[in-house]
């Protein structure tokens, strides 16, 4: 009998269905080509490390030193962690639940007829039992199985949910310490320009004093030592705080060994392949996450239609049941009971309403999937059109900083000599003072730039994200989870 019911069993698992709707990956609502590459269209790189743009060794150490610190990131792995345990418990029900139990019953049985009881003299009676139980829900119409699809798409969401937090990581490090670079360099620049124009206030004082220029030239004088006076106090605080933004992201004291200098001093970044065809956004961590979500609401349709077909259950139960404590295992006190069972919705309205719930979630995981796409598209054409300008814009500032710096020490020599005004040196000297610091902050913009590239093309990730049909991939992502 009970071989009979195994061999059932094995033949109703291998017969159950699935009505979960057919996956297909939605045609992403982009252009094929990115803005940059209408001409032409280079391969895509497959991986693409921050060890593979970033070239600073001080960078790459404090990235290393995120990695293991961040609490941000240590979250993400534990929402990780929790998806996973989540799919075990959906993967669980697909199993049968065994359960074991031991008792001893002690009660009055003198109006009762029992020819396996220790009754005393007062009809008490007592009775030892072991069981083994077995229950099961058979899977006949894939309840359970789209259920643990979907718990295993949003495991795999989750992932990439961490893997974004990782990448997000990876550039904010960089920003900040870029962004402290920057404005270690406009410190210096400020400084620099408060002692030249210190020594032009006290050459304005002197001239004053011999009657040979006017009050106005050393209130001229006055008015750029102030300005790079304020500067310099509104550096000392951002370059302060933009330390403590880099702590914060790497969770960890940092020791000035590893802080840049000044922007120039940070080593030029690998300049990132921008011919790429708009398929490579699918890779990013983003819109992997979303189309993980997209194929859980998929799979939650096959088990919201299910509830309207029955549930088969199963349950068995075998076991020793003996009045006397030295007889439990003896042949003749094994008992054994099996107990199918079907369970047909007549009337549910709550099964409607999940089914319309269920596919409202689906629109809604399509409609977040393409506008992650979208968001994706928009943010690496921005990127790629800042980096089509930059290199021009930095080639400019870099003629406007020698210029200007010519300019200024032509005009102070001239001021020396009496042939010019302080007006001129005044205005040499803000034209200089401006045009380095739109130098430094040029710098920054390219580099950040290449960060931004980096980062809106998903980083360390593969070019490959969830496959275009559920069962394609399916073992693939399984094995993945599990190793």
């Amino acid at each position: 009998m009970i071989r009979r019911a195994t061999t059932l069993l094995a033949m109703t698992a291998l017969s159950a269905c699935s009505f979960e709707p057919a996956y297909r990956r939605p045609a992403p609502a982009i252009p094929a080509v990115l803005p940059s590459t209408a001409e032409q269209a280079e391969p895509a790189p497959t991986t693409l490390g921050y060890r593979d743009v970033f070239r600073d060794a001080r960078l790459i150490a404090l990235i290393d030193r995120g990695l293991a610190n961040n609490q941000d990131l240590k979250a993400a792995v534990a929402n990780v962690r929790s998806a996973r345990a989540l799919v075990s418990v959906a993967r669980a029900d697909l199993l049968p639940t065994v359960d074991g139990s031991v008792g001893v019953t002690t009660g009055d049985g003198s109006n009762r007829v029992s020819t396996n009881s220790n009754s005393n003299g007062s009809g008490r009676r007592t009775t030892y039992s072991a069981d083994l139980g077995v229950s099961w829900e058979i899977d006949l119409f894939g309840r359970l199985r789209s259920l643990s699809n979907a718990a295993v798409d949003e495991y795999l969401g989750s992932v990439a949910a961490q893997r974004g937090v990782r990448l997000s990581l990876v550039a904010g490090i960089a920003n900040a310490y870029l962004a402290l670079a920057s404005d270690r360099s406009q410190l210096r620049i400020a400084r620099q320009t408060k002692t030249s124009a210190a020594r032009s206030v006290e050459l304005s004082r002197a001239l004053l004093k011999g009657g040979v220029a006017p009050r106005t030239d050393l209130r001229q004088a006055e008015t750029i030592l102030s300005q790079a006076e304020a500067d310099e106090a509104s550096l000392d605080t951002a370059v302060a705080q933009d330390r403590n933004a880099l702590q914060l992201l790497i969770g960890a004291p940092v020791e000035e060994a590893l802080l840049p200098e000044s922007i120039e001093s940070v080593e030029a970044m690998v300049e990132v392949p921008a011919g790429l065809d708009s398929s490579i956004l699918l890779r990013r961590p983003d819109v992997t996450e979303a189309e993980y979500r997209l194929r859980a609401a998929n799979a939650r349709i096959g088990a919201a239609r299910s509830a309207f077909f029955p549930r088969i259950g199963l349950t068995a139960l075998a076991g020793f049941a003996s009045s006397a404590l030295s007889g439990l295992f003896k042949d003749d006190a094994f008992t054994w009971s099996v107990s199918p069972s079907a369970t047909t919705p007549i009337f549910d309205a709550r099964a409607s309403g999940g089914l319309r719930y269920s596919k409202a979630q689906r629109e809604l995981a399509m409609a977040s999937y393409q506008r992650a796409i979208q968001s994706a598209f928009r943010d690496i054409a921005d990127a790629l059109a800042r980096r089509a300008t930059i290199d021009r814009q930095l080639a400019a500032g870099i003629r406007l900083d020698a210029a200007a710096s010519d300019t200024l020490r032509l005009a102070t020599a001239r001021y020396r000599e009496g042939i010019d005004p302080y007006l001129n040196t005044l205005d040499a000297q803000r034209t200089a003072y401006a045009a380095a610091r739109t130098l430094a902050q040029t710098r920054l913009a390219k580099a950040q730039n290449l960060v931004t590239i980096y980062q809106t093309l998903g980083g360390d990730q593969t070019l490959d994200g969830p496959g275009s049909t559920r069962g394609g991939n399916r073992a693939k992502d399984n094995d993945t989870m599990w190793r």
